[in-house]
């Protein structure tokens, strides 16, 4: 089941914005003892709290994610490989997230990290993997039809939909009510073959 583009478009813009900010605020980590030392402080707590504030906003379309998309995808049998692996790498974002902040152990804090930053460094690769992933299955579940099967299905969806006016009905052409006199036949009825109405029929000779 593909996102709805509304859905589509918030999902990819917060975990992009996600990945860029912890992207800028990894290499302003490492610059912290460099010559700009301040400035790349700064820098760090800025963007720290940029990526604390969008991860908020994840939580939200990720539950939106979960209900509309998850769900229905599960239950439907469709691409759950990728889609479990999705909801581990996501899950492990959020449990690491949440032991940054309120782990007592320094050597817990330092695991939380560690693994925050390798799955955030593998989730671009694990959402394309699972997006291609999903486009084959919907290739191999809904296969491209043939141009005559269109052509015969199209024309039809559009009276359905209002969109192309329905051919009208050609009547059957009627013969006018003389058509059928002087013909020569045992089947000339309607009062013409009456005993004394002349049928135009030659009589045999003995």
């Amino acid at each position: 089941m593909r996102l709805e583009p509304g859905l589509r478009f918030w999902n990819y813009a917060v975990f992009a914005t996600l990945l860029a900010t912890g992207a800028i605020w990894l290499v302003a980590d490492m610059l912290k003892t460099s010559a700009d030392e301040e400035l790349w402080q700064a820098i760090a707590a800025n963007v720290l709290m940029l990526h604390g504030m969008t991860a908020m906003i994840a939580l939200v379309v990720l539950g939106a994610v979960i209900a509309v998309h998850v769900r229905h995808s599960w239950r439907a049998g469709k691409n759950r490989m990728s889609g479990a692996v999705m909801v581990g790498a996501n899950a492990a974002l959020l449990i690491t997230a949440w032991g940054l902040y309120y782990a007592g152990s320094d050597l817990l804090r330092t695991f939380a990290a560690d693994v925050h930053i390798a799955v955030g460094i593998a989730w671009p690769a694990l959402v394309v993997a699972h997006v291609v992933l999903g486009r084959q299955t919907r290739k191999r579940a809904y296969p491209k039809r043939s141009r005559a099967d269109f052509d015969r299905v199209e024309p039809l969806t559009g009276v359905v939909a209002g969109l192309v006016p329905a051919t009208p009905k050609t009547p059957h052409p009627t013969l006018p009510r003389n058509a059928g006199e002087g013909r020569v036949g045992p089947n000339n009825r309607g009062g013409r073959d009456k005993p004394g109405h002349d049928t135009g029929q030659v009589p045999l000779s003995t």
